[in-house]
């Protein structure tokens, strides 16, 4: 079987040594740079455009519960901005996980006040945050992946509408700063929802039938599922650990709409135990569970794609190096 599978290289994968299982990985398959942020890649193999946004808002909010129709919408991801010392800093955990109560609350504060203004903030059955506005906004977001660690600054939406954008987000930020619900969740250590990431607005996108040989979809992600349900695609929960998936007799792995085993699975690796995954992998490739592995990981602006077969494990003559080393 052929497995793909993505991931966001975070700081703590982007600083792993060079015997660590994503290193040994890279040392031993072949390297492609690429001038794409990892969501943005994704889409364009699976036939979205930009406009300027890829419109994964719109797609994943159909999905998410929501009535779309034909206007306009922007992911709202709840976010922490981190003050540095002359700036803010996106922290990495995007969407902030947030209790349904007080996600509920706090948008019920940002609906009353921006209700007014055309701006409706909605949440999907997943949980995600999102922004539908009545006229279209001319700007262009950034993908939360592309900014986080980094100074907001030059990650702002941009564009003819940037200035009404740029204050429709400080407003944000005042209205979350003494919320409630903020105050409760810093009482357990959690971290403050202080704003929102804007990202990937437009109106609902006309996909046209894909030409791919993935014929299973693995994650939790209403992105990924989203995705799945566009290009006909089964899609499945992301297991525990890849094991759960490959031990599975391959009758349960089957797509139900084919009548042939499982041939190419595509998966996105979790933000919680992913080292434990990487090293799942480089087993699964060691015992040749799988047959090919396509790796790709985001690393801010730009990604790279890594194409490993089990022969390649055994290429003794490519030394490693650390992860850092390859970007």
């Amino acid at each position: 079987m052929k497995l793909t599978v993505d991931c966001v290289l975070t700081s703590e994968l982007s600083s792993l040594p060079s015997q660590s299982a994503l290193a040994q990985l890279l040392s031993k398959g072949q390297v492609r740079h690429l001038e794409s942020p990892l969501e943005a890649l994704i889409c364009q193999q699976y036939a979205l455009q930009s406009m300027p946004d890829y419109p994964i808002a719109a797609m994943c909010a159909a999905l998410d519960g929501l009535d779309v129709a034909d206007t306009f919408w922007l992911r709202a991801d709840p976010v922490h901005l981190v003050l540095q010392r002359d700036c803010f800093s996106l922290d990495e955990s995007v969407p902030l996980l947030v209790d349904a109560t007080h996600a509920e609350s706090m948008v019920a504060s940002l609906n009353q006040h921006f209700n007014q203004d055309g701006l409706s903030f909605l949440i999907g059955h997943s949980g995600a945050w999102y922004l539908r506005t009545e006229q279209a906004p001319q700007i262009k977001t950034s993908l939360p992946s592309v900014a986080a660690g980094k100074n907001i600054h030059q990650f702002m939406p941009q564009g003819l509408d940037s200035s009404k954008w740029l204050a429709v987000l400080n407003e944000v930020q005042m209205l979350l700063f003494e919320h409630s619900a903020n105050e409760a969740r810093e009482s357990v250590g959690e971290l403050a929802v202080n704003s929102i990431w804007l990202s990937g607005g437009g109106t609902m996108p006309q996909i046209p039938p894909l030409q791919n040989d993935i014929d299973l979809m693995l994650a939790d992600s209403i992105f990924y599922q989203a995705l799945a349900k566009s290009a006909d695609v089964p899609c499945k929960a992301l297991p525990q650990r890849l094991a759960e998936f490959l031990n599975q007799p391959a009758k349960s792995n089957q797509p139900a709409k084919f009548n042939q085993p499982l041939q190419h699975a595509r998966l996105q690796l979790p933000n919680e135990n992913t080292l434990a995954w990487l090293d799942d992998l480089l087993a699964a490739l060691k015992t040749k569970k799988i047959k090919q592995l396509i790796l790709h990981l985001g690393f801010y602006e730009k990604s790279l794609m890594v194409v490993i077969k089990p022969i390649d494990i055994y290429k003794f003559w490519r030394s490693n190096k650390s992860v850092m080393d390859y970007l």
